[in-house]
């Protein structure tokens, strides 16, 4: 899926309303809301009276009326309680901004110094999901819940803070500062997650040949072949020795 010239002049009108507005005031991450957060709601939700509205006892990030949307950076597991409410009464879209080009800085606590940017060598993909959408497994099959995965190219600071001696494995992450929109994946339902499955795997394949298409860990190629079949996306037909062997089911084999 491309983005549009008109998205991204959206988006971009989204990063300067938030960015060179609100902290320009108060500093990078210096408010409650993180800045990746707080500018994806202003991309899908311009308008302010539609944001942090109460719902029960839980607050929607965007709520139209109709629809809810649910801005979620991390820590999906922390959702549940709020999905068990908002799925019985409304469609909820879960937006999940992925890295995919990101620029680090390095903060210096006691100095307050920054680094100069550097490129980190890993380029995200829709595959990073599966960590965070395996903490709300059960919930993927709902026909209320729908997932919009989007790629960004951001700038992460972090503190030097971290247990190594250059202080920088442990370390905190301090803010990310969207740069540009790259790609926007919506999932409507599990007949959907085709964009989740890479091309040309063999028939059968094993995790082993989903990690190798997918250019992923074997640990994730694992988590996502455990989602993929709880969700039916595809199907154990046998092992081979000690590895399963799975089919794409028939309505994705077409992405």
């Amino acid at each position: 899926m491309s983005i549009s010239p008109i998205d991204e002049e959206l988006f971009q009108k989204a990063c300067q309303e938030i960015i060179h507005a609100d902290r320009e005031r108060n500093g990078i991450g210096t408010l409650q809301e993180k800045t990746v957060h707080a500018v994806l709601k202003r991309f899908y939700e311009p308008d302010i009276s539609h944001q942090e509205i109460r719902i029960g006892s839980f607050v929607a990030d965007i709520f139209r009326g109709q629809e809810i949307i649910e801005i979620q950076t991390r820590n999906f597991n922390a959702m549940r309680r709020k999905l068990d409410y908002f799925l019985e009464e409304y469609p909820v879209t879960i937006v999940y901004p992925i890295p995919h080009t990101k620029w680090l800085y390095w903060i210096d606590e006691e100095t307050g110094t920054v680094t100069n940017k550097r490129k980190s060598p890993k380029t995200g993909s829709l595959y990073d999901a599966y960590y965070e959408l395996y903490k709300i497994k059960p919930y993927l099959s709902h026909p209320n819940l729908h997932l919009c995965l989007v790629l960004v190219d951001m700038e992460e600071y972090r503190l030097l803070n971290g247990w190594s001696r250059n202080k920088k494995r442990g370390s905190t992450r301090y803010d990310r500062i969207p740069v540009k929109l790259v790609d926007e994946f919506y999932i409507g339902s599990p007949g959907e997650y085709g964009c989740m499955i890479p091309e040309n795997l063999p028939t059968p394949f094993t995790s082993k040949d989903f990690a190798k298409k997918a250019k992923v860990p074997q640990r994730t190629a694992n988590l996502a072949l455990n989602i993929l079949n709880s969700i039916h996306a595809v199907t154990r037909v046998g092992k081979q020795g000690n590895a399963y062997l799975y089919e794409i089911a028939p309505s994705h084999e077409d992405f």
